[in-house]
């Protein structure tokens, strides 16, 4: 499965840990967890590392949605003709849908 979640540069202590894409947006804030000093992410940051891994989290997001677009589409394939009533359905006629 694809990784959602993005790196992160501490400003005080430079230590990197993980944090999930979905929630940095702006005004989240997280503690680092070595040196506990609060990072605020906003995208207009004037700290460059913040900049940085908000257009990480951007990215990751969109993929994400991409990812989750694709994935219905796929289940109808493999569902073959669930919906028309016969029990061997044709793969083709689900995917021109």
């Amino acid at each position: 499965m694809f990784d959602d979640s993005v790196q992160v540069r501490c400003r005080r202590c430079r230590s990197v840990f993980r944090e999930r894409a979905r929630r940095l947006q702006n005004g989240y804030s997280r503690q680092c967890p070595t040196c506990e000093v609060v990072l605020f992410f906003d995208e207009d940051s004037h700290d460059q590392i913040i900049r940085r891994a908000m257009k990480s989290a951007r990215q990751v997001r969109a993929a994400l949605r991409e990812a989750e677009m694709e994935q219905p589409r796929r289940k109808r394939v493999l569902r073959g003709g669930r919906g028309t009533g016969s029990r061997g359905g044709s793969y083709e006629a689900e995917d021109s849908a």
